[in-house]
């Protein structure tokens, strides 16, 4: 199963960075054949918030089948500019199992046209900013991660390894989800 994280200048490092090591660990930790990448507009580094640089592995050219999309969230207003990342985040997500989101990650999926009439969250700051942008949805404010059919979007940050461990217990187990959260010695928080 191919797992590729979306990720951009100014994206919130623990954003990508919480669900790639949820991920590998919970790959590590099991016999899953999981390839978990990044992948960006460009294979030139990024410079996430905070000045972390971070080198993709894939760019939106040329990367394998994706069976589930991550799309990370942080000052995401600059992609939302760019209709060739949106088109390709519509595209991609078309033929995906899952698609999901961390914070403002959202907006993202949203403007690719993929949330209409669906319930969704993000980070507690951008709730309001969500819920006039794009009208056909449902944003909540309550939850930590919101499951609509097969997409999943996630409140802010921390929230991104919540969301990351509970997808891990309904695809493979909560068994080794629980053993993923102990091994990053994370107090994961089950409950939505």
């Amino acid at each position: 199963m191919n797992i590729g994280i979306y990720i951009y200048d100014d994206a919130e490092v623990l954003d990508f960075s919480g669900p790639f090591e949820v991920f590998s660990t919970a790959k590590r930790l099991s016999e899953n054949k999981w390839n978990i990448f990044l992948i960006a507009e460009t294979k030139q580094t990024i410079n996430a918030r905070g000045g972390f640089q971070v080198t993709p592995h894939f760019d939106i050219k040329n990367h394998p089948n994706i069976d589930i999309l991550i799309v990370a969230g942080g000052d995401h207003k600059f992609e939302l500019s760019k209709s060739h990342v949106i088109e390709w985040i519509n595209n991609v997500s078309n033929n995906t199992k899952y698609t999901l989101s961390v914070c403002t990650g959202a907006f993202l999926l949203a403007e690719a046209r993929l949330l209409k009439n669906r319930t969704v969250t993000t980070h507690w700051e951008d709730i309001v900013d969500l819920r006039v942008k794009y009208s056909d949805l449902t944003v909540v404010d309550d939850k930590r991660w919101v499951k609509d059919g097969k997409f999943i979007t996630s409140a802010g940050i921390s929230a991104g390894i919540d969301m990351s461990l509970a997808f891990i217990a309904d695809i493979s187990s909560t068994a080794l989800a629980i053993k993923t959260a102990r091994q990053m010695d994370y107090n994961w928080q089950y409950s939505l």
